[in-house]
């Protein structure tokens, strides 16, 4: 993420591209406080960028670990899916086109061949399959 782009605002009274994405550690710490059936929300303050990219991953990382378990889920799984999992899968689109109007755009890539391995989930990624 370019530093032109982490405190990029459409507005002033909109988030940021760095408390959107510390607001979706805390969707992640969520989810994983529901899965293990312990909901509790709450409020991060935002770190600086590459700590909050850090605190991403390993929120995912947790999840993913969890959801490998033989257990059963402390809540039901739709409901995990409809409510922090779409909410943040809404803010990587927000990420992304602040990042456009910044003039840091992500480059495009072709998600149906891309590389996608179960349990995949930390920083460490395949390179793009296909770009368009």
């Amino acid at each position: 993420m370019p530093e032109s782009a982490v405190n990029f605002r459409s507005t002033d009274d909109s988030r940021s591209c760095l408390e959107i994405l510390a607001h979706m550690g805390d969707l992640l710490d969520w989810v994983l406080a529901m899965a293990n059936g312990k909901p509790a929300w709450k409020d991060s303050k935002p770190l600086d960028w590459d700590a909050e990219v850090c605190r991403y991953f390993d929120a995912l990382q947790a999840f993913d670990a969890r959801l490998s378990k033989d257990q059963p889920l402390g809540c039901d799984e739709n409901k995990l899916f409809q409510g922090p999992i779409a909410d943040a899968l809404t803010h990587t689109g927000q990420i992304a086109m602040l990042r456009r109007i910044a003039g840091a755009p992500v480059k495009r890539e072709n998600y149906y061949v891309a590389r996608i391995e179960e349990g995949s989930v930390g920083m460490e990624q395949p390179s793009p399959f296909r770009e368009f």
